[in-house]
Formats: C-alpha cells, sequence, structure tokens
C-alpha cells in the first residue's frame, strides 16, 4: 500500500466521507467534484483498501468501546449523585447531558449576510467561497464546497 492510499484509509475512518479522504491524500485541487467520487468509490473498492479501512474501523471502535448506553449510565448516576448532594445545577445539567445524548437538544445556528440579510453568493465563485471558509477555519467539505 503507497502512502497516499494509506492516508486516503486514514482520512476515510476519520472523516467517513471518501471524497473528502480522496481531497486529502490526493492533490485533487484541479478535479472536478464528480471525478473525485469516482477516483474515491475506486480506491474504496480496491480489496486492499477495504481491508486496511476494515483494521482501522476496528482499532478505533476497540479504543472507543465507550457505547451510548454506557455514557447515558454515567449520566444517570450523576445525575442521581448530584440530586443525594442537593447540587440542583449538576443535576440539570446531567439531565441536558442526557437529553443532547438522545438527539432531543439540538443547537441551532442561524447563518445571515451582512446586516442580518440574507446571504450573497451570485457575485462569488466557488474558489474564493472555498478560500472564505479556510480563512474562517470552516472544512470546505463540510459545506458541500
Amino acid at each position: 500500500m503507497t502512502p497516499k492510499q494509506e492516508a486516503f484509509c486514514l482520512a476515510y475512518v476519520e472523516t467517513g466521507n471518501a471524497s473528502e479522504a480522496y481531497r486529502r491524500a490526493y492533490n485533487a485541487s484541479k478535479m472536478k467534484p464528480a471525478t473525485i467520487n469516482v477516483k474515491a468509490s475506486e480506491l474504496l473498492a480496491d480489496g486492499k483498501i477495504a481491508v486496511r479501512v476494515d483494521e482501522l474501523k476496528a482499532e478505533h471502535a476497540e479504543r472507543h468501546a465507550v457505547t451510548v448506553d454506557d455514557i447515558a449510565h454515567m449520566l444517570r448516576e450523576d445525575r442521581a449523585f448530584a440530586r443525594e448532594c442537593g447540587t440542583a445545577a449538576a443535576a440539570v445539567s446531567a439531565t441536558m447531558g442526557l437529553a443532547k445524548l438522545y438527539g432531543h437538544l439540538r443547537e441551532k445556528v442561524e447563518h445571515t449576510g451582512k446586516d442580518g440579510g440574507p446571504i450573497r453568493t451570485e457575485d462569488r465563485t466557488i474558489p474564493s467561497l472555498i478560500e472564505e471558509a479556510k480563512r474562517l477555519g470552516i472544512d470546505p467539505a463540510s459545506l458541500g464546497l
């Protein structure tokens, strides 16, 4: 396996996105998104790549053997302990942790343009949007760029 293939495998396990993994491992700056997608799919179809991805996933799962049920159990214990101690804030914090864990609470973010107006993109090119995202510390792939 080449170093780039290993980098692809590591990035794929980290992000769960084959196209993003391909962008990180290979020079894809001049490739169209569809080409990147095809190349990434071809890599995942390669037997030795698939085996390595499975190995990395197994290592990752072993390192992070804590399940949602384990976390929920810990939060319930923490909540009960906080109530016994009379610390309402800690009990509320554990309750909120459980709610987030089960997806009952989600952070909502509203994106707006200048002065709270709509975001204008018609005068921006994709490369300029990618550069702006990078400048702000945002992964362009997370925005679909």
